[in-house]
């Protein structure tokens, strides 16, 4: 069976249902997904909304960071989906998910999953502030 489940890049709203469903794995003791959503804030400044842009490879990318999660974890199961587009203030970013058979594993895999897929993929985002001031970021928060 497949380890990683579910991966995507998507211009639509993400499902925590879904991610979760494509998890499931009855010899995982622990499960972890983290939910990116937007914030109203950035460095003391209000920010009105944000927009992600992302490089035509980047879904590549995000598998690669997936499989080396997989070589480097014990994880039964592994989902990533990261939005692009214009998203508001409250919106889902970004969901990752891991099944592993402990939850420590599974804290630890979701971790780096994370952290790897923000500074790996080349995923941009555009922060558009409450005074209507922009500043691009080179890679998801």
């Amino acid at each position: 069976m497949n380890v990683i489940r579910l991966l995507g890049i998507r211009d639509g709203a993400l499902s925590v249902d879904e991610v979760f469903s494509a998890i499931g794995d009855h010899a995982a003791g622990g499960t972890t997904i983290f939910i990116g959503t937007v914030r109203d804030h950035d460095h003391g400044k209000p920010v009105a909304q944000l927009s992600y842009s992302a490089h035509p490879g980047a879904e590549s990318e995000l598998r690669r960071v997936a499989e080396k999660i997989v070589a480097d974890f014990p994880v039964t199961a592994l989902a990533a989906v990261h939005r692009v587009g214009d998203l508001g203030l409250g919106d889902i970013a970004v969901i990752v998910a891991v099944a592993a058979p402990h939850r420590d594993e599974a804290f630890a895999a979701s971790r780096r999953l994370i952290d790897d897929l923000k500074s790996e993929v080349p995923i941009w985002k555009n922060q558009i502030f409450a005074d209507g001031s922009t500043e691009w970021v080179g890679s998801c928060d």
